[in-house]
């Protein structure tokens, strides 16, 4: 890496465009050759997106990791416990990949979600942000994120929904919001 600190970044808000400019910053980052690790949180292996796509026709150096289970419905306790499941193995996973020095930079995307819905505790998390070591970047996104982990960072954006398509019946659509 370049020497400098890594840096703990939040991607929040309820505007469109977290993941977006996480993924962003991380394929600049595997542009100058660093090692750039995306576990993602709500998004799943079936799931059938743009950015996964992408980073397997680049090749080695950009890692996408689908972790979840999907669109998250709390009245469905089987379903909701699956969910449970799947983030509590995405988060070992950040442990993991956290603590063994193979990335440069890790984004933890939809983790604030995986908080929100109580799929993971914002302890656990913080305590995973704690062991973040010196040089590694580590950029969190999804909405709600906690004060406690915007106090920590180093830098926060907040995307703020001024317009949004779906507000007008427009479904998402491919190669815009996956």
């Amino acid at each position: 890496m370049g020497g400098g600190k890594g840096l703990l970044i939040v991607n929040t808000g309820d505007g469109k465009g977290k993941t977006t400019a996480s993924l962003g910053m991380a394929l600049r980052a595997w542009g100058q050759g660093l090692r750039v690790l995306v576990i993602q949180f709500i998004k799943g292996v079936g799931w059938d997106y743009g950015e996964r796509k992408a980073a397997e026709k680049l090749g080695p150096g950009l890692t996408i990791r689908p972790v979840g289970k999907g669109f998250i419905h709390e009245s469905d306790e089987t379903h909701f416990e699956q969910h449970r499941r799947a983030a509590h193995d995405a988060l070992d996973l950040a442990v993991v990949e956290i603590t063994n020095g193979e990335y440069d930079m890790i984004v933890l995307d939809e983790i604030f979600y995986a908080i929100h819905y109580k799929l993971v505790s914002l302890d656990d998390v913080m305590g995973l942000v704690n062991r973040k070591p010196e040089q590694l970047h580590l950029v969190l996104t999804g909405r709600y994120a906690p004060q406690e982990i915007i106090e920590r960072a180093d830098l926060v954006t907040e995307m703020i929904d001024v317009k949004h398509p779906f507000l007008r019946g427009i479904n998402a659509q491919k190669g815009i919001e996956f």
